[in-house]
């Protein structure tokens, strides 16, 4: 399903009673994929309203062949966003979803890969300007090692998962994350012998038990935060 919010096309998807509290769900770097259409339906079913930005939507919002192969594409196509204006298109979503009528409760932000690192530079955003999302969730977010001045202004409940063998984002850079986030608040989670994207389908990047384990872990941390 297509809605719009406010200019940025976005993809809605209602739990089965219709209400919820809200979560934006930011693609990975392939683009709104059918693996973050699958987990935007799997929050849905969980009973979440779900809004998904086409955070390319300036470039056509193109979906990207995942793994190697798509890769050099998508590089290329996350590096002629800008970046600023990306985080306030992502605000203004998470603004829209928050007015929807069919939300209840809080509405929280969650990404994966790219998106991981847009959904930490959102909440930050947002948290300026003293509406903070309920939480955040973000799986090997890419940028948040070069974002970590941000982190004073991401104090809300956040949950990350990190893989030991990421092939991009060296060890030092995800133990920076976890000592900037350290609080009582944050749930930080590493998986043993897993990749960058672990939880993406494509062979090229998933590793199975990294991908259960983490997903069993986020729905009970959502049932618990997001309500």
């Amino acid at each position: 399903m297509t809605d719009t919010a406010p200019a940025v096309p976005t993809q809605l998807f209602l739990p089965p009673g219709g209400q919820g509290p809200g979560l934006v769900l930011c693609q990975e770097i392939f683009g709104v994929t059918d693996y973050i259409r699958d987990r935007a339906r799997e929050l849905a079913d969980l009973g979440y309203v779900v809004l998904v930005p086409e955070s390319y939507w300036r470039l056509g919002s193109p979906v990207i062949s995942e793994g190697m192969d798509g890769l050099e594409e998508a590089m290329d196509a996350s590096s002629r966003l800008d970046w600023e204006t990306t985080v306030a298109d992502t605000v203004a979503v998470t603004r829209a979803l928050r007015e929807r009528p069919e939300v209840r409760g809080g509405t929280g932000i969650m990404g994966f890969c790219f998106g991981g690192g847009l959904a930490w530079a959102t909440a930050a955003a947002l948290t300026d300007a003293g509406d903070p999302p309920a939480v955040l969730v973000a799986y090997y977010g890419s940028q948040i090692p070069s974002l970590l001045d941000l982190a004073d202004r991401v104090r809300v409940p956040q949950l990350h998962h990190w893989g030991t063998a990421d092939q991009f984002i060296p060890a030092q850079g995800v133990a920076a994350v976890e000592a900037a986030t350290a609080g009582p608040e944050t749930t930080f989670v590493r998986h043993e012998g897993a990749g960058h994207a672990f939880d993406n389908p494509s062979p090229a990047f998933h590793h199975p038990q990294a991908s259960q384990d983490a997903w069993a872990s986020t729905t009970t941390w959502l049932a618990e935060h997001l309500v």
